[in-house]
């Protein structure tokens, strides 16, 4: 019997609560693969995406180790002031590489699961955006979700930015309505801790036993 596989798509606005979503799906015992990581990974030192950046970007986007200049690059590619097309230069450049690893860590979880049911949980924060050129199709597609005010607050007090960095942010991902339209399922960051995991824990549970079920319909057939 061949394993089977429940592919979630997990999404939310920045500073919205995806993360914590996403610790407590690996908890549950969830394959988790991080987009944000594998773009950090893919533009370290030595990353395969960084000589592609500094041709399209020039020089100024890399550091003097050759690193990438993200502070450099995030104002040019969502400052009030970049290119009306530095972010799908950007993402013309790493989407194709953060696919690729994807690709293969899903099937690295897939062959350690054996024969046992997996939830495999695709952390994409700009889901709505890509949805359409992701080479995947997802079973189940979560957004994490609270309101522009409490996500503005959350970016200056935990990630130190400015109000307006915050904004800047926000004006560059999908809308609220947006994401929403492409999900099944909306989680509310703001209900209490308790409430948000039980509901997290539902899900989960919900997606196992569709493993299960569709592992019995199939040995039946």
């Amino acid at each position: 019997m061949g394993v089977m596989m429940i592919r979630v798509g997990l999404t939310g606005g920045i500073a919205a609560g995806k993360s914590t979503v996403a610790a407590r799906l690996r908890e549950l015992g969830a394959a988790h693969i991080d987009y944000d990581a594998i773009a950090h990974e893919i533009t370290a030192p030595g990353g395969a995406a960084l000589p592609r950046i500094a041709e399209a970007f020039g020089p100024d986007a890399l550091g003097e180790d050759g690193s990438l200049d993200r502070a450099w690059m995030a104002e040019h590619v969502f400052g009030a002031d970049a290119a009306p097309d530095a972010r799908e230069r950007l993402d013309a450049i790493e989407h194709p590489l953060i696919y690729d690893e994807a690709r293969w860590r899903e099937a690295n979880a897939v062959m350690a699961a054996g024969d046992r049911p997996i939830v495999v949980v695709h952390d994409v924060p700009l889901l709505a955006e890509v949805l359409d050129a992701m080479p995947f199709e997802f079973d189940s597609i979560v957004t994490v979700e609270a309101p522009e005010d409490v996500r503005v607050v959350r970016m200056e007090t935990s990630r130190g930015m400015t109000r307006q960095q915050a904004e800047d942010r926000i004006r560059h991902q999908s809308t609220r309505e947006e994401r929403e339209e492409i999900a099944n399922v909306v989680v509310d960051s703001t209900q209490p801790l308790e409430q948000m995991f039980a509901q997290v824990d539902r899900l989960y549970a919900d997606w196992i036993a569709g493993c299960g079920a569709e592992q019995d319909g199939n040995s039946a057939a």
